[in-house]
């Protein structure tokens, strides 16, 4: 049965996400709300938990998993990031952004894309997740909480809980959050002087990157 967390949004105790934090130290996956809709997280270097996570999904190593990160200067160790791309990122960071990047030697083989050796990084403005990796003291592997099947994510922390006590260990429930996946914007192409691509439009204004939302792909 997962544990369910009810915490303050802009006050969150320090107790109860510390009990959220020692659930994913013990290879736990939790559900929690972002600034885009909830995600499900787990640590980094857990292979069974990310297993998991892909499973919950119902998506295979081909789908890009998230690395949620707690800075940009986070962000920059676990990518390769030159500085055209590191001046595109400090446009939207913290946001409702996903951007793919080529992934570094601190990212595990395993959680990269398995042709394109690429990974997925964000850096979420909500209060609450902001401060359970600050106790985490490392980037969490996320993705996106729509089930298999489904084409848009959760956002109630009760009805994930129904839906889901049984295949998670935790759900942080921190009030209403939004509805909508994050903005994906691929910036890999941008180290062989290519431009960013937009491959999925969602919470984030690719008008702040100077992009067109008329440019979005299927993800």
């Amino acid at each position: 049965m997962a544990q369910y967390f009810e915490v303050h949004p802009v006050n969150p105790q320090v107790r109860l996400l510390k009990q959220a934090a020692a659930l994913l130290e013990r290879g736990g996956i939790v559900a929690v709300p972002t600034d885009s809709s909830y995600a499900l997280v787990c640590h980094l270097d857990d292979k069974t938990a990310a297993d998991h996570l892909r499973r919950i999904r119902g998506v295979d190593d081909k789908h890009h998993l998230t690395l949620m990160c707690r800075d940009l200067s986070e962000l920059a160790t676990y990518a390769r990031v030159d500085n055209k791309q590191f001046r595109l990122l400090k446009l939207a960071t913290p946001g409702a952004y996903t951007f793919i990047l080529e992934a570094s030697k601190e990212v595990p083989r395993r959680l990269s894309h398995p042709q394109r050796k690429t990974i997925g990084l964000r850096v979420t403005t909500h209060k609450v997740l902001r401060e359970l990796l600050a106790l985490h003291s490392g980037p969490l592997l996320a993705t996106t909480l729509i089930a298999p099947g489904e084409t848009e994510p959760l956002n109630d922390a009760q009805v994930i809980r129904s839906r889901f006590e049984r295949e998670i260990a935790g759900v942080i429930d921190a009030g209403a959050c939004a509805s909508r996946p994050t903005t994906v914007i691929d910036l890999t192409g941008m180290g062989t002087g290519g431009e960013p691509v937009l491959v999925r439009l969602g919470g984030g204004d690719p008008a702040r990157l100077g992009l067109s939302a008329d440019l979005a792909g299927a993800l």
